[in-house]
């Protein structure tokens, strides 16, 4: 990916650059233009050559429609599908003024562009280009005995689970030599203690296909129940004919084919990552898996990949929203020449359209419309690519196990989040590079094993695609509702500090393959940190999250949880439980403070708060809640034969542990 345009200002990146949208988006107005050639959308280099697209101005005539058949113009037909009932959304979009024009055998597609966007009706002339993956394409399999051994995680059994450093790093030099704690989404103790998934929750891979007979994603497969399966019929009446896990968009049939020359297996392992079965004593674990007892989100394919050829984003994208996807986790890009996002927007490609269709489509019960997730790209760019460079879309950037950007992540304007997407040349040795790597679900048939290490953006993507999908679980959960503007924020706020890892490592250096690797280019640049599963669900119920640093005794600020005036309340003592005991690995307080702040039942003292501040010493990365007990007025309660005294204040809190100083970047509470 080339990708080329003037790099925009940018400060503060992806926090403020989903603020720039209304809650409720709104189709851009048509552009009267002149000259044809200002009217040309490419949106990469590599584009079919028989076809292309038009936007009319408005909804197109039948004379608006015959006017189109110039000399090799074979058929002009709708781009998308109408589903009954989403009429006036497909209209607020423009998505009723999209048509695909089919050229003769031989005809000049360039010709032929150019003499339809000469038309006063036409309002734009799209190629119809074929996207890239966000990855090298590269898989390593784990030999099937791997896949039936190991320890497993205090809540889930899936023996692989083990070597998901992405998940829960624990510094281990198993992954890298340099690996450092908490390296990770920080997903276990949400799986133990608030949520695994949702079926309600459908993430869409909009991708190559998901090979749907994986013994570890079967069983979290979406299945369309209207369709009867090869029949031949389009029994529900969306449009496509036997359509069960989803559509190819490249043949543009319901063969959802994973096993075509040149595939790699991309989108079986993004679907891995998802939401593989968890807890099912199989293979590797997926973030929004479930708990074992069919709980897991589910996974719709959206084939746009078979082989080297490419199929119609737009459309994918498309079916997604029309048939119950919640999240679209999207590891592709394009070769872009734009200028701007102003240049991108103001042509309004088919591809924002339909993105902008989707999140606007309501398919579950926590938001008002839908979240679409992008790859940042591969290229090492100081800027994301398209379309998940545009303003208000998410973006994911990558970091290896040693919590430091990897050599191939775009980064800078346009990358709003980062997450785990693997990393080769950490061992000296070639037979452990895939170890520093993501490691997921593959289609055995082209694999030869059903698990396997990838690396890339295209890794990324699918980690913060799967922590979102838990999140609205959770949320449905608890009956909570946001606005998808809303939503965005918590999310690009829900992270960890990446750049004091950053600015205490100047230069990055592998053990075999790839040269040093320069880090000051990446300070502030990696978006508005590392997503953090369990920060999200606690700004989800609406707690603050303190975060405490691992192997130190240590005083934490409690004035955004009490107000500026923490400093001068009476506090009664601090409730700690023991899962969050366990979960920080709590250092037991002895002398004194032992007898005069006991926490637990039996009398023990594993934190106290004096001054406004949190005494506590954690050892074990993961995450915790505890409740704070004060006096609000006075210096103790009143009631009864007391004194007047003032109201008792108990304030559950979070804390995250973790192996750097506190702090998460520019994020934060909100």
């Amino acid at each position: 990916m080339k990708t080329k345009f003037i790099l925009l200002s940018f400060a503060l990146a992806a926090l403020a650059l989903s603020c720039q949208r209304p809650a409720e988006l709104e189709a851009p107005q048509p552009e009267l233009v002149s000259n044809p050639e200002t009217k040309l959308v490419k949106l990469g280099d590599e584009y079919a050559p028989s076809s292309f697209m038009v936007k009319f101005q408005t909804v197109p005539s039948a004379d608006d429609l015959a006017a189109c058949y110039q000399d090799g113009v074979l058929s002009v037909e709708p781009v998308f599908h109408s589903v009954k009932g989403k009429e006036e959304l497909e209209h607020r979009f423009g998505l009723d003024r999209w048509y695909e024009v089919t050229l003769e055998e031989g005809q000049d597609i360039d010709r032929s562009i150019l003499g339809l966007a000469a038309l006063d009706q036409v309002q734009v002339a799209e190629y119809n280009c074929i996207p890239q993956k966000a990855s090298d394409g590269i898989a390593y399999p784990v030999p099937e005995v791997f896949a039936t051994k190991g320890t497993v995680d205090g809540s889930h059994n899936d023996p692989m689970l083990k070597d998901q450093w992405h998940y829960d790093n624990q510094g281990s030099k198993a992954y890298s030599p340099t690996a450092v704690k908490g390296a990770d989404v920080n997903v276990k103790d949400v799986w133990k203690n608030l949520t695994c998934g949702d079926r309600d929750i459908i993430v869409a891979v909009v991708d190559e296909a998901v090979c749907y007979s994986n013994p570890d994603l079967a069983a979290n497969m979406w299945v369309n129940e209207g369709e009867i399966p090869g029949n031949g019929i389009d029994d529900d009446g969306n449009g496509f004919v036997d359509d069960i896990y989803g559509y190819n968009f490249v043949d543009n049939n319901a063969n959802i084919n994973w096993n075509n020359a040149d595939d790699s297996g991309h989108g079986t392992h993004c679907a891995g990552t998802i939401a593989a079965v968890s807890n099912n004593n199989k293979g590797v674990a997926g973030l929004a898996g479930g708990s074992g007892n069919n709980d897991g989100c589910r996974i719709m394919s959206c084939q746009i990949f078979s082989g080297k050829r490419g199929g119609s984003t737009s459309k994918a994208i498309k079916y997604a929203a029309d048939n119950g996807a919640s999240v679209i986790s999207c590891s592709y890009g394009f070769t872009s020449s734009f200028a701007s996002d102003n240049a991108f927007y103001r042509y309004s490609s088919a591809e924002i359209d339909a993105i902008h269709y989707f999140e606007a489509s309501k398919n579950n019960p926590v938001l008002n419309g839908n979240i679409a997730i992008f790859a940042a790209g591969n290229e090492n760019h100081n800027y994301a690519h398209y379309p998940g460079a545009f303003v208000d879309i998410i973006s994911v950037s990558a970091f290896g196990p040693d919590f430091l950007p990897t050599y191939y992540t775009n980064y800078g304007p346009g990358c709003n989040i980062a997450a785990p997407g693997g990393e080769a040349y950490h061992f000296a040795s070639k037979d452990k590079y895939q170890l520093s790597m993501v490691l997921s679900t593959l289609p055995k048939d082209i694999a030869g094993s059903d698990y396997g290490y990838m690396q890339g953006t295209s890794m990324a993507c699918p980690h913060v695609s799967g922590v979102v999908a838990l999140a609205l679980s959770y949320a449905k959960q608890l009956g909570k509702t946001f606005t998808v503007q809303e939503f965005k924020e918590i999310i690009l706020s829900s992270t960890d500090d990446i750049d004091q890892r950053i600015a205490s490592t100047a230069e990055k250096t592998y053990a075999y393959g790839h040269s040093p690797l320069s880090l000051a280019p990446y300070y502030h640049q990696m978006g508005t940190g590392a997503i953090d599963a369990w920060r999200l669900m606690m700004h989800i119920e609406g707690k603050p999250s303190l975060t405490a640093q691992i192997g130190k005794d240590q005083w934490i600020d409690l004035q955004e949880t009490f107000g500026s005036s923490s400093v001068s309340l009476t506090y009664l003592g601090v409730d700690i439980p023991m899962s969050t005991i366990e979960a920080l690995g709590l250092q037991k307080i002895s002398g004194e403070s032992q007898e005069k702040y006991p926490c637990t039942p039996e009398g023990e003292c594993y934190g106290y708060v004096q001054f406004g501040r949190l005494h506590i010493y954690p050892t074990k990365i993961g995450s915790g809640k505890l409740t704070v007990k004060a006096v609000g007025g006075g210096d103790h309660v009143g009631g009864g034969n007391n004194l007047p005294g003032g109201m008792e204040l108990d304030r559950e809190i979070s804390i995250i542990a973790r192996d750097v100083p506190g702090g998460n970047g520019i994020g934060g509470w909100l």
